[in-house]
């Protein structure tokens, strides 16, 4: 079965009718111009170094080049047989602080937006693991379960913020409880958590969670986003400071002492981000070092590309058209 691999590039080809459309118009201009001069064929036996046929034979050499490299470019396949690959990886949630506190601006551009850069990183160099997200601030809530589309994880990612979480506060408690809940019951390893927040916890039941966690096979990452010298923060709509009930200045605070003792009772790590590309490499190198579960298999097709016959076409094309020099066309002298 043939196919293209880019069959986006095929568009291109609606150049060839405009082009024959064009060469026409310049013929028929070319034959009202003679006609002026007079008849045709008395003009043509004054002319020399006219080659019968040349500007026609022109423009098909460079049609058929034009077409051969559009086809080229789009990659013409044929498939060759199908091949079956065993998929092994493990489970990984990650679960996202979308409190206020996560749009100060210690980092740039803020705090979100840098954990939003480490996930995408992180599923750029991730290939076979199911992947989760979920979302806290005072609540914690599942935005996409366990799936090896990660398409869909980027795009929830575009829309994600505080907004979507009507409660605000820090409770990675309840992340953590979810989290659990959205892994396989029946297993009890192949699966990592990785929490990405500023640690401005308000729940005292993270500690215990992350215990009972680890009991049912989760290995618990944790990620710092912020600085911890902090920031005032500022309202996202009148871009005032907040004040406390005092009127003092808010300052976020990144919480490292809490995000380690979970990393802690988890057995996992805990990361400052700086570098999301760097902290993404560690955190995939860590999962990828974990046992790995079979999670079924992939077949593949094998195809044989020929792209090249048609460029080379193209190639053999343009250069015919090359050696077919044009001549001025002058007056003969008698």
């Amino acid at each position: 079965m043939f196919r293209f691999q880019h069959t986006d590039h095929l568009y291109l080809l609606i150049l060839l009718p405009i082009f024959i459309f064009l060469f026409l118009g310049m013929l028929i201009w070319r034959k009202n111009r003679l006609k002026k001069i007079g008849q045709q064929a008395l003009v043509n036996t004054q002319m020399e170094g006219i080659i019968p046929g040349r500007l026609s034979f022109k423009f098909i050499l460079l049609s058929i080049a034009l077409g051969a490299a559009i086809i080229g470019w789009a990659n013409l396949q044929k498939g060759s047989g199908t091949e079956e690959v065993q998929r092994k990886g493990v489970d990984v949630m990650i679960a996202l602080d979308v409190s206020k506190s996560m749009l100060a601006q210690d980092i740039q551009p803020n705090r979100l937006a840098r954990a939003k850069q480490l996930i995408l990183s992180m599923l750029d160099k991730m290939k076979n693991d199911r992947v989760g997200l979920v979302i806290f601030a005072g609540r914690a809530y599942l935005q996409v379960p366990l799936t090896i589309d990660y398409s869909a994880i980027r795009m929830m990612l575009q829309n994600v913020g505080p907004e979507l979480v009507p409660t605000q506060g820090t409770v990675i408690g309840d992340a953590i409880e979810l989290a659990m809940k959205s892994f396989s019951q029946k297993e009890r390893k192949y699966k990592s958590l990785v929490i990405i927040s500023d640690g401005e916890d308000h729940d005292e039941k993270a500690i215990q969670n992350a215990k009972d966690a680890f009991d049912n096979g989760i290995i618990i990452h944790t990620v710092g986003v912020g600085s911890p010298e902090g920031t005032t923060l500022f309202d996202p709509e009148t871009k005032a400071v907040k004040l406390d009930e005092q009127g003092n200045p808010i300052v976020s605070k990144l919480n490292e002492d809490e995000l380690r003792g979970i990393a802690a009772t988890g057995k996992g790590n805990y990361l400052l981000l700086r570098n999301a590309d760097d902290v993404a490499g560690k955190l995939v190198n860590e999962i990828d070092g974990m046992e790995q579960k079979n999670l079924g298999s992939l077949m593949f097709s094998n195809y044989t590309s020929y792209f090249q016959y048609f460029l080379a076409l193209s190639f053999v094309a343009l250069t015919i058209e090359w050696m077919i020099f044009g001549k001025k066309l002058k007056p003969k002298t008698t």
